[in-house]
């Protein structure tokens, strides 16, 4: 077993990782016929948010979104309308927590962590996604990536968070259950752990930093990090 502390800062991602973005799929029913489109839509954000970094440029996660969502109906050579993008951003700022997330929490809170959020979502003005689902007392501060400018998995968005708690990187640990993201967060010096929800897996390829806390559940994942039980990655 690997033998390293663990870090008193849980640095949590936010969307699909505490919210339940499946809440979204009516959108994608209606819009496409197929509430799976979700996953196309998400993937584009995503790899257009961090196309947007590598290129030096930024534009706010939720226009991205809206425009992400207007891509990908036209490749489907299907309408977009006004009313479609204020319904998306409607349910976004209203997903519901997960059911393990708030019993997690509340364990990591009473073994004496540190818990805050960073998201690549812009600061919205009350009452916030967390606020909505019921989550905003749990964490100490809540971080944006717009502060950088820069999405993640860039490292400035993780040493952000860091110098902003008068921390070290290393003191960190990312939760989240999207792996680009805990591989960003270790390149940058921080520990992470890597929630598999549906839909996300671990990427066997050379190279990549095997998390030092996996598994398929929050609660499984904060008793790991509370029991300072880092996972061993596997035999190639």
């Amino acid at each position: 077993m690997i033998n390293k502390k663990a870090p008193p800062v849980i640095v949590f991602d936010v969307n699909e990782t505490l919210l339940d973005i499946t809440t979204l799929e009516p959108l994608f029913e209606r819009m496409f016929g197929n509430p799976v489109m979700l996953r196309e839509w998400f993937a584009q954000l995503v790899l257009y948010s961090q196309t947007m970094t590598l290129s030096g440029l930024y534009t706010p996660f939720n226009k991205l979104g809206a425009a992400a969502l207007k891509m990908t109906a036209s490749i489907h050579q299907i309408g977009c309308t006004d009313n479609d993008i204020e319904e998306l951003g409607e349910r976004m700022r209203r997903m519901p927590a997960h059911p393990d997330v708030v019993p997690a929490l509340t364990r990591l809170k009473t073994a004496g962590h540190r818990l805050v959020t960073l998201t690549n979502s812009p600061v919205s003005a009350s009452p916030t996604p967390l606020d909505e689902a019921g989550l905003r007392d749990y964490f100490e501060r809540t971080f944006s990536v717009e502060a950088t400018g820069k999405f993640k998995p860039a490292p400035e968005t993780y040493q952000h968070v860091a110098q902003a708690l008068s921390v070290n990187t290393s003191d960190l640990c990312l939760v989240a259950c999207h792996l680009w993201d805990t591989i960003g967060a270790q390149a940058a010096g921080c520990q992470g752990a890597f929630l598999t929800r549906p839909h996300n897996a671990f990427l066997p390829a050379p190279g990549v930093p095997y998390p030092d806390f996996m598994a398929s559940t929050l609660g499984e994942l904060a008793e790991q990090i509370i029991r300072r039980a880092p996972v061993e990655a596997p035999n190639p």
